[in-house]
C-alpha cells in the first residue's frame, strides 16, 4: 500500500467510525511528534472513539518542561514523545498511571513497555548503519556496530552528534556496556576522524555522494529517499543477536496521572496503537509497526525478528550524563 492509500484508508476508517458513534468527551493530548504526521491519525482516532481530542504540538522536550512546569494544573491527559527517554523522566517522576494490561498487551514486545508499565511504545525506530553499495557490500561491513572503531574505518564515518537519536543511542550503550566501556568506544571512533553532519538526512546525502563510505543513523530515513528513487546508493545494515548496534527506540505514549479521565486518555493510547493507526505509521513514515498484526513497509524488518539487547529504554531519560561524554570526548 502507498501511503496515500494508507491516507484513505485511514481516513475511511474514521468516516465509517464516526457514522456509527459519538460523544463529547475532551482528551488533551500533549505531543512531541509533528502534527503533519499526528494529526491524521488524531482525527481517526477522534471519529472511532467518539471523543474530543485537543493536540498541543511541539518538541518531546518542550512538552516534557511544560508538564512538569504546569504540574497538577496541567491539562494535559496523555503525552506522545519522539523518544522513550522523556517519558522516562515521567515516570520516575511518578508522573503517568499505571496502564492496564488491555492496553499493554497491544504490544508485541515487551521491550517496548515500560518496566513500571506506565507508558508503551507506539512505533519504532531501529538504529542502522547505512553504507554506499557503490563502494561496499554488506559483507564488508564489521560483525558488530562495536567495531567501527578499526582504523579501516578512519575518514569514511559519518555521524550527527548533536542529533537526539544518536546521543539517545549512545545513553543505551553506556547502559549496555558500561561507561568506561562507552568511552573507549566513543575515544575510537573520534581516532578514525568521523565527518560530522547536522541532520541523518545529511549523513545518508553523504553516503550517497561517497564523501563518507557509512553513516549512523536511523532505519527510516533511508526510505524516504528510496520512495523517491529505488536506484539510491544505500543500504540498510541492521544489527541484531543482541548486538550494542542493535538498539531500537521508540516513540512512545503514557497517561498523565494528573488526568481526570483516565478511561478516555487510556482509549486514545489504545488507539494509537490500532491496526489502522499502525499501518499508517508504517506506510506514511517507514516505522516499525509495535502490534503482531501490521506488517513493516516493503523489505523493512520485522521487530520481533530482531534480537534487541536487554536495555531498559526509561534509562534513556539520562541525557546529561552522555552529552558531558560526548564533550569530553570532543564529538560536541
Amino acid at each position: 500500500m502507498t501511503p496515500s492509500r494508507a491516507l484513505s484508508s485511514l481516513i475511511g476508517f474514521s468516516a465509517l467510525a464516526l457514522s456509527s458513534c459519538g460523544g463529547d468527551d475532551s482528551v488533551t493530548l500533549y505531543s512531541g511528534r509533528g502534527e503533519d504526521l499526528v494529526q491524521p491519525v488524531v482525527d481517526a482516532c477522534a471519529a472511532s472513539t467518539g471523543l474530543d481530542i485537543v493536540v498541543r504540538y511541539g518538541d518531546s522536550a518542550e512538552m516534557l518542561l511544560l508538564i512538569q512546569e504546569e504540574g497538577d494544573n496541567s491539562p494535559a491527559d496523555v503525552y506522545y514523545s519522539q523518544g522513550a527517554g522523556f517519558l522516562g523522566l515521567l515516570s520516575a517522576d511518578d508522573g503517568l498511571a499505571t496502564l492496564d494490561s488491555a492496553t499493554l498487551d497491544l504490544v508485541g514486545d515487551d521491550h517496548l513497555i515500560s518496566p513500571q508499565a506506565d507508558w508503551v511504545g507506539v512505533t519504532g525506530r531501529a538504529r542502522t548503519v547505512v553504507y554506499n553499495t557503490d563502494l561496499l557490500d554488506a559483507s564488508d561491513l564489521p560483525d558488530s556496530f562495536a567495531d567501527y572503531t578499526d582504523p579501516e574505518w578512519a575518514d569514511r564515518i559519518g555521524w550527527a552528534p548533536t542529533n537526539a537519536s544518536f546521543q539517545d543511542h549512545v545513553t543505551a550503550l553506556r547502559g549496555l556496556l558500561g561507561e568506561e566501556a562507552t568511552r573507549s568506544w566513543l575515544e575510537g571512533i573520534m581516532a578514525n576522524r568521523p565527518v560530522p553532519f547536522a541532520k541523518n538526512t545529511n549523513v545518508i546525502e553523504a553516503v550517497a555522494a561517497g564523501e563518507v563510505a557509512i553513516g549512523f543513523v536511523n532505519h527510516y530515513y533511508l526510505y524516504r529517499f528510496l520512495a523517491e528513487d529505488p536506484g539510491y546508493p544505500v543500504a540498510n545494515r541492521f544489527y541484531s543477536d543482541g548486538d550494542p548496534g542493535a538498539l531500537v527506540n521508540v516513540a512512545g505514549a503514557g497517561v498523565l496521572a494528573t488526568t481526570d479521565d483516565v478511561e478516555a486518555a487510556t482509549e486514545v493510547v489504545r488507539c494509537l496503537l490500532s491496526d489502522e493507526s499502525q499501518r499508517y505509521f508504517a506506510e506514511t513514515n517507514y516505522e516499525l509497526p509495535v502490534v503482531d498484526g501490521v506488517e513493516p513497509w516493503s523489505d523493512l524488518p520485522r521487530l520481533d525478528s530482531l534480537t534487541l539487547p536487554a536495555f531498559d529504554l526509561n534509562r534513556l531519560a539520562d541525557l546529561e550524563g552522555t552529552v558531558d561524554l560526548l564533550i569530553e570526548v570532543g564529538a560536541l
